[in-house]
């Protein structure tokens, strides 16, 4: 497949609610493997698959410098925080944007890895962030909905008028 097409807000397929995964299989893989090739051509450090119009639980990351440390994230679920920062944000979704967002500062998270075994992480940082943030989307959440309605009324006016620009 490759590169996959990312939706931009204010597109209301990034609003579905991602299914959970039964079985990881091998068109689970390929899609795991195509959103990384997305991820790292867009240059971001995590993907939903939500964002790429595809209703399923799974998330992959990478915050390394090298962009060599690639983390998948399938049925994902926050089973503990901690604290609260607050930091800028920013989505491949809502392209040329960043915000600040108040987020847990610890996160224990359970998921699948990309082989279906299932495993616990204890993340903070850009990791802890990135992970929530990705969560969010598989709930059809994105980081403009922690701001002020005129702030997001803002952005989705902007990201409208270079939609319509490319049509062009």
């Amino acid at each position: 497949m490759g590169i996959l097409t990312i939706l931009e807000f204010p597109d209301e397929r990034l609003r579905k609610i991602a299914q959970p995964v039964d079985v990881v299989d091998n068109s689970i893989k390929t899609l795991v493997e195509d959103m990384f090739e997305t991820m790292y051509a867009a240059q971001g450090v995590g993907l939903a698959a939500t964002q790429v119009n595809v209703q399923k639980r799974i998330i992959v990351i990478d915050v390394s410098e090298n962009k060599n440390e690639p983390l998948c994230l399938i049925n994902p679920k926050i089973v503990n925080q901690l604290g609260s920062a607050e930091g800028n944000e920013g989505c491949l979704s809502v392209p040329g944007f960043f915000e600040p967002v108040k987020r847990a500062e610890q996160v224990l998270v359970q998921a699948l890895d990309k082989e279906g075994q299932s495993f616990e992480l204890q993340a903070e940082g850009l990791l802890g962030v990135c992970i929530q943030h990705e969560i969010d989307h598989l709930e059809g959440k994105l980081f403009v909905d922690y701001l002020s309605s005129l702030k997001r009324q803002r952005i989705k006016k902007k990201l409208e008028k270079i939609h319509k620009a490319e049509q062009r």
